[in-house]
């Protein structure tokens, strides 16, 4: 029995990139197979994409760059993966809409409404949110939880290039012990760094639970924990 009706995916902007700095399209195949297995399982999916791949304003920051103008280029590098996003799923017959947390003219993608959005999900399409939270200073971490709970979504899944939440970097750390499941007090009390203390803060008070899970090993994780299975790590109110 399918565990969700409606799921917000966050895709981080590195998870499009395969081996190089930019849009891979490999991996472009990879996600759609992966929303298409969600889909078929009737659940309604939602996206929010991260930047990372194209621009990281946090780099230029440091090297002198004015924080908000770095900021608001990244948040226009997560429309441009947005819209390769939707290229993609519309290419494999998968309806899809990008919104964006900004106006952008020209036809490009649609403003952020709330009530839009969930309409189009009941429809069956697939709704890419784009431009963060249309806000400097705030992540796409903190972006996927508030649109989570803005659409009334049941959980948020993290994909990631690890297989959960670990104590330490695992990619760092050979004794990095993994979670099977947290509170969301203890990943916050403990500075898990998977997610940002926002996004975490805002799923708990909205009782919204997150699931960080590994895109890369399997194009089937996703469908599998709609289904029921176990995989990743869960964050919930009681660790549970």
């Amino acid at each position: 029995m399918v565990s969700y009706r409606r799921i917000l995916l966050k895709l981080s902007g590195e998870a499009l990139s395969g081996n190089s700095q930019n849009i891979d399209t490999e991996m472009l195949k990879v996600t759609t197979v992966i929303v298409q297995s969600a889909l078929d399982l009737g659940v309604e999916v939602a996206i929010v994409v991260g930047g990372g791949n194209l621009y990281r304003g946090a780099t230029l920051a440091e090297e002198g760059m004015n924080k908000i103008t770095g900021d608001h280029i990244g948040m226009l590098a997560t429309v441009m993966n947005a819209l390769a996003l939707s290229d993609a799923f519309d290419r494999n017959k998968i309806p899809s809409m990008v919104m964006s947390g900004f106006p952008i003219g020209g036809g490009v993608c649609e403003p952020f409404n709330h009530t839009q959005a969930k309409e189009e999900l009941s429809s069956g399409k697939v709704i890419i949110f784009s431009a963060g939270t249309g806000s400097p200073c705030f992540t796409t971490d903190t972006a996927a939880a508030l649109r989570a709970v803005e659409i009334g979504a049941d959980i948020v899944f993290k994909a990631t290039k690890v297989d959960g939440i670990y104590s330490s970097d695992p990619l760092k750390d050979s004794s990095a012990i993994k979670f099977d499941s947290l509170s969301f007090d203890s990943a916050i009390e403990q500075n898990i760094q998977v997610m940002d203390t926002a996004a975490f803060a805002l799923c708990r008070d909205n009782n919204i639970r997150i699931c960080v899970f590994s895109m890369l090993e399997d194009n089937y994780a996703l469908a599998n924990i709609i289904n029921g299975q176990s995989i990743g790590t869960m964050v919930s109110q009681n660790g549970e």
